[in-house]
């Protein structure tokens, strides 16, 4: 008798966390108001189309107002209906209470948040200074925070809210010559599954995206330093490739499918999760690999090398090439392209 209780008690508990998954899968995203950090291309506005497509409302923020205008009218090519837009910095506070209260105003409500805008610094420590460092943590930890704090008395109000924080696989392991990146991303990540158990209670989900590197453009507005060709020349094939890099297409149909499950973590891509469990297991392993890395990448100047090149200005004949075929395609159809 003692078995068939407990046997009946598991299966009860089985079939209550089966429903409640059930549950948190169906939210339907028509008419539901989305906020979006850094939506103007890339990821941001390919999850902004993704969301657009199953009937939600947006609200777009980002720092240049030529790309929000181009993101509108993209968005409104396709059909659907026009974002609300903010002009800002993230890691300026008094954005965040704006592209708040912009959501309000143009949608009545707000019922998800999604953490997007980032910034990449790339090139050995010699260098970055200590701007570099507090310029990643500004945009990718502070950022998230203003967002979050000025976001979370409305989506308590609105009933199964939900924060959706991309980080990436910066954030698990660290990568040379993305230190700054990384660093800010390792915060962001702990904020992120932190607010998890914090905001449980006021029935906020919060998904932390843990990407590899994505297809989606971005070496050409990124920022490089050192020797800035050879090292946009590395990045931007290895966010090229098909082996090292996956479809950011595809991924933001992940990103949006979690966010309405109201899943806890999504790591996107075989490569980042073969290496998040090579850490877990082999972390001497991981150690040499990425040693052996750093010594492979291109080594700092004798002189000089502090200033800061965008990827436009690091290109060369190698890159584009065929080798970065992909990620140029990605970069046009993506509103990377200025």
């Amino acid at each position: 008798m003692q078995k068939s209780t407990q046997a009946l008690l598991a299966g009860g508990a089985g079939a209550a966390l089966t429903w409640f998954a059930l549950r948190r899968t169906h939210l339907d995203l028509r008419g539901k108001s989305v906020l979006i950090t850094g939506g103007s291309r890339g990821l941001g506005l390919l999850m902004a189309r993704e969301f657009s497509n199953q009937g939600a409302r947006l609200t777009l923020v980002a720092r240049d107002e030529a790309e929000l205008d181009r993101a509108q009218y993209d968005l409104l090519t396709r059909n659907r209906q026009a974002p609300a837009i903010v002009i800002g910095d993230v890691a300026d506070e008094r954005t965040a209470r704006r592209s708040v209260e912009a959501a309000l105003d143009a949608h009545g409500r707000l019922d998800i948040l999604v953490n997007n805008a980032g910034i990449i610094q790339t090139g050995p420590l010699q260098t970055m200074s200590r701007h570099d460092f507090a310029q990643a943590m500004d945009v990718h930890f502070w950022g998230m925070y203003h967002m979050i704090m000025a976001a979370q008395p409305h989506l308590r109000h609105s009933g199964k809210g939900r924060i959706v924080n991309i980080t990436s696989i910066g954030g698990k392991l660290a990568v040379p010559h993305l230190l700054p990146y990384a660093a800010s991303k390792f915060a962001a990540v702990g904020l992120s599954d932190g607010l998890r158990a914090e905001l449980a209670a006021e029935d906020i989900s919060v998904t932390t995206v843990v990407p590899g590197l994505m297809r989606t453009g971005s070496p050409v507005n990124a920022r490089f330093k050192g020797r800035h060709k050879q090292e946009y020349f590395w990045f931007t094939v290895s966010d090229s490739l098909p082996i090292t890099s996956i479809n950011a297409q595809r991924a933001a149909r992940q990103i949006i499918a979690a966010c309405r499950r109201g899943q806890p973590q999504l790591v996107i891509g075989w490569q980042a999760q073969a290496l998040i469990l090579a850490q877990a297991l082999a972390p001497g392993l991981v150690a040499r690999m990425t040693k052996l890395a750093a010594r492979l990448l291109p080594d700092a100047p004798e002189s000089g090398g502090k200033r800061e090149y965008s990827g436009w200005e690091s290109q060369s004949k190698l890159a584009p090439s065929g080798l970065t075929a992909l990620s140029d395609q990605a970069a046009l159809q993506n509103n990377e392209i200025r």
